[in-house]
């Protein structure tokens, strides 16, 4: 069996950028007017290796500064490298940034044929595409303004529009989605699967893990300009998720090898150490991952939410939950006060406040004794995570009844973000988990 032609191959890629402190030093240090070096060196990139097969679809996430946009500039020829080398084998349409490749005092058509003509298409050949870009693009009449007049989502759509229909081998898209609609989003990902179906090849960064998962055959991860791993979608999302929390051991792994390093004690005895640092991680009540710094928090504070966190289905701390899988909502109350009946409850909000989901011990029917002063609750709801990948916002809460009244004592309202990563999205916020017959077969 022959193997699959490589289509782009990064080697040893290293870029480094010079970082001054004033202005005039990067002058006096050009024209050599001082002795002591005034600046100093910053690896966007260091010694990066990965290669590219014809007709995959390979991912790269990372956080914020790891060089994903970096790598896909050098490899578009819009960077030059300090170190190493880029071999590509195919012709490139890139989508890297609104406004990259674009003339703004130019109308949309022209820019059409500006693009085309710097991609290499004749005046015939782009006479011959221009139909299926404008209908894709969709943008009617203002394709004939001046792309100035444009807003940020009329503009990704004639930019993508043209990037992939001018009949690229390998395709290269860098967030630019994320500007669009969600029906622009997803005509352009059932454009992905045709150019998957086709054999082509793309190249994807994005923070949508969601996506990342769905869409790509391998992906690769890259933090602070290193590559720590490659391999199969979920694995990386997995390793990513430590990576944003800070609970993934960099030092331990080898930057350039394509294996997913396992779990701590992954097919072998774990030993007591290990089982401690374990049991250890999930007491902790202080979240690994980021907490809203403008908590709307309120009560009478007869009892108070003096931790809480969120638990996947390996029990981590993260906010980043896979779909379909387990997670626990867990929290802490001291009581200030007596109270006869406490409630527990957590609420999961989309972004604009709406409640979707959430429930408490008394809807749970769960028994729960009365609290003195001084005295802690501990308490925790495990569940499988049927949310649609996205985006939402956690509260939690501490009521319960003064005689007939309903108190709140403590409150966190959007206390943190919770991520829901999904392979499969269907209607709505929550997925029902159908199972589809054909009766007739």
């Amino acid at each position: 069996m022959q193997e699959t032609e490589t289509v782009i191959r990064v080697e040893h890629l290293t870029k480094i950028y010079r970082l001054y402190n004033r202005p005039k030093d990067r002058f006096l240090e050009s024209l050599g007017l001082t002795r002591k070096r005034l600046s100093r060196d910053h690896y966007a990139l260091q010694d990066v290796n990965f290669q590219v097969k014809k007709g995959e679809t390979i991912g790269i996430i990372g956080t914020n500064g790891s060089g994903k946009s970096t790598i896909l500039k050098i490899i578009t020829g819009v960077l030059t490298p300090t170190e190493g080398n880029i071999t590509v084998n195919g012709r490139i349409s890139a989508l890297l940034e609104l406004g990259a490749g674009f003339n703004m005092e130019y109308t949309g058509i022209e820019n059409i044929y500006l693009n085309g003509t710097m991609i290499g298409f004749t005046k015939e050949e782009i006479d011959a595409k221009l139909q299926d870009i404008l209908e894709f693009a969709d943008i009617g009449d203002f394709v004939y303004q001046p792309v100035k007049t444009y807003s940020s989502g009329m503009f990704v759509r004639l930019a993508f529009a043209v990037a992939i229909n001018i009949d690229p081998e390998i395709l290269i898209v860098d967030e630019a989605l994320s500007v669009g609609d969600v029906f622009f989003q997803s005509k352009c990902y059932r454009k992905f699967e045709d150019f998957k179906r086709m054999g082509r090849t793309i190249l994807f960064v994005s923070h949508d893990l969601s996506s990342i998962s769905k869409y790509c055959d391998r992906v690769v991860l890259l933090n602070q300009g290193k590559k720590l791993a490659e391999g199969e979608p979920k694995d990386m999302v997995d390793l990513y998720k430590k990576v944003l929390v800070n609970q993934l051991d960099l030092d331990s792994l080898e930057a350039k090898t394509v294996q997913v390093p396992e779990e701590a004690g992954a097919g072998r005895e774990k030993t007591g150490e290990e089982k401690g640092q374990k049991e250890k991680q999930k007491d902790l009540w202080t979240p690994a991952f980021p907490i809203n710094p403008n908590i709307n928090e309120y009560g009478d504070r007869r009892a108070e939410i003096v931790g809480f966190n969120v638990l996947d289905a390996e029990g981590n701390s993260s906010n980043t939950l896979e779909k379909g899988t387990k997670c626990t909502i867990q929290m802490r109350v001291l009581f200030h006060e007596k109270v006869k009946d406490p409630i527990y409850a957590f609420t999961i909000t989309d972004l604009k406040g709406t409640d979707i989901t959430g429930t408490n011990s008394l809807f749970e029917k769960t028994y729960v004794k009365g609290k003195g002063p001084g005295e802690i609750q501990e308490i925790a709801f495990t569940q499988e995570m049927n949310l649609q990948g996205g985006e939402y916002m956690l509260s939690l809460g501490c009521t319960g009844y003064d005689g007939t009244d309903f108190v709140v004592h403590h409150r966190l309202y959007e206390a943190c973000s919770l991520t829901v990563v999904s392979m499969k999205n269907t209607v709505g916020f929550y997925d029902m988990n159908s199972e589809v017959s054909l009766l007739n077969e």
